[in-house]
């Protein structure tokens, strides 16, 4: 009787203890039988240790301690740590605004674009001002901000292009990781177009500046064409002995003090021509000079910044001629023919005398490349006409004084040596000025080409096409006769 009246207990007990094993103690395999778990249970109750506060840690190896000895690194500002602060996702309406903007703008602009008084509109009250205000804001800085940009331009194309192949490869939605950089690619290029063309571009689609001021452009007697080149050559001479020189007779002007002039050419033809009323910024001359020596070109204006960069190396005595043209690109002359005929206007309307040789040579240049190509024509149909245009152009480079024909020549020769490269050996010669003539050749196509989707039919001879303009001009103010 007593063991039967100890059983029900001891069960009670040992099912408690059991239920708290199971509980409690990590063993699954732990017997049924009471008697055996009760004594797991209760070993397992005196040996428990109160949880260890130390395991709740990190293992030591995942613990970042910051060492306040060290000192700040610039790589610290790309770590992973760093540009995980600044991620940040884009609702999904502002990423669709954000890419289709420059789409809709471009879009708009082509709508518009055959209208030329929206055009005018365009360029007055949108395009002058922005350029305007970016040319403020560039001014500030001694170099090119331009070139800046464009080197950085390129740089993040290449490391973009491997980086997008190397994330490609690593990714397993292969398709969508490319279409995203592709948008990005894309979206960024149109940025740069619609605003090229909003602030550029819409000025060849304007009323151009012999249209606005009623020049007629009726063509050019033969006559008329030796007359005013005469004229032209006659100033260059007086004013050649006048420049500062080397003992040489090499041009000796302080090309620092020209870039500080050219801000104010256009205040004396202004008077006449109030469209060129307009504040104007100190060009910039361009670290890679060279590069734009071995294209051909001797400045560049660029809208996106409002600058006027200029290729430094090109002879001083025209170096005044390049800095008006391009300032005239800022007042809003976009053809090349009247560009430089404006900027010819102002240099010899001016009151410094370099920039007024430096017009008048200018101005020559392209009279005599004029006559050049009447003596052509004309040997086709009258080759005594050829023979007189021919004598008359042998006459006037006979009358040039040795200051202006030097001049010419060191000028001639410059661009010369920039067709073929040098190093004194063979073979390394040949294959770059091979590299050097497909890279000048394809620069002109490529710029030919804009010119002439831009309403320029002549393309890049639109350059000697302000012939026509200077002698309608001299003529009709009788300053030739």
């Amino acid at each position: 009787m007593k063991l039967f009246n100890r059983t029900p207990k001891n069960n009670i007990d040992e099912q408690t203890q059991i239920s708290e094993t199971k509980n409690n103690s990590p063993d699954k395999n732990l017997s049924k039988n009471g008697k055996q778990s009760g004594k797991i249970s209760d070993n397992a109750t005196k040996n428990k240790k109160p949880p260890d506060k130390s395991s709740d840690k990190l293992p030591e190896k995942t613990l970042k301690v910051k060492d306040p000895n060290r000192q700040f690194k610039l790589r610290d500002l790309f770590s992973k740590e760093t540009l995980s602060k600044f991620k940040f996702r884009m609702p999904l309406g502002v990423t669709i605004t954000v890419c289709a903007l420059p789409a809709v703008l471009t879009i708009l602009f082509y709508i518009l674009r055959p209208s030329e008084s929206a055009m005018h509109w365009v360029t007055v009250y949108v395009s002058a001002p922005i350029r305007g205000f970016l040319a403020g804001i560039t001014s500030v800085y001694p170099f090119s901000v331009t070139e800046i940009l464009i080197a950085v331009a390129i740089v993040w194309f290449f490391y973009y292009l491997i980086k997008t192949i190397s994330v490609v490869k690593s990714k397993r939605n292969k398709l969508k990781v490319l279409s995203k950089r592709l948008l990005l690619v894309v979206t960024l290029a149109l940025y740069v177009w619609s605003g090229f063309c909003w602030l550029w571009i819409s000025g060849y689609h304007a009323p151009g500046f012999a249209d606005r001021y009623n020049f007629k452009r009726e063509g050019v007697a033969i006559e008329d064409l030796i007359t005013i080149t005469q004229h032209f050559a006659d100033r260059a001479n007086e004013l050649a002995p006048q420049i500062q020189r080397h003992s040489n007779g090499s041009f000796a002007e302080s090309r620092s003090a020209l870039y500080a002039a050219s801000t104010g050419i256009y205040q004396n033809i202004a008077e006449e021509f109030p469209s060129l009323d307009g504040r104007l910024f100190r060009p910039k001359p361009m670290l890679f000079s060279w590069l734009m020596s071995r294209t051909g070109y001797a400045g560049m204006y660029f809208g996106l910044t409002g600058e006027a960069n200029i290729n430094n190396m090109i002879h001083g005595a025209f170096l005044p001629g390049v800095l008006a043209h391009e300032h005239a690109h800022h007042l809003g002359i976009f053809s090349e023919d009247e560009a430089n005929f404006v900027a010819i206007l102002a240099c010899i309307k001016s009151d410094n005398i370099v920039f007024q040789y430096s017009g008048y040579l200018h101005g020559m240049g392209h009279f005599l490349r004029a006559l050049v190509e009447a003596e052509a024509y004309a040997a086709s149909h009258s080759p005594e006409a050829a023979a007189e245009i021919r004598a008359a152009r042998e006459e006037i480079l006979e009358s040039l004084v040795f200051e202006v024909r030097l001049d010419r020549w060191e000028h001639a020769e410059f661009w010369r040596s920039q067709r073929t490269v040098d190093t004194g050996i063979g073979f390394v010669d040949t294959a770059l000025t091979a590299v050097n003539t497909v890279l000048r050749d394809t620069v002109d196509s490529v710029y030919d080409s804009f010119l002439r989707a831009q309403r320029q039919e002549l393309g890049l001879r639109s350059y000697g096409a302000c012939v026509d303009l200077l002698i309608e001009y001299f003529l009709t103010r009788q300053i030739i006769s």
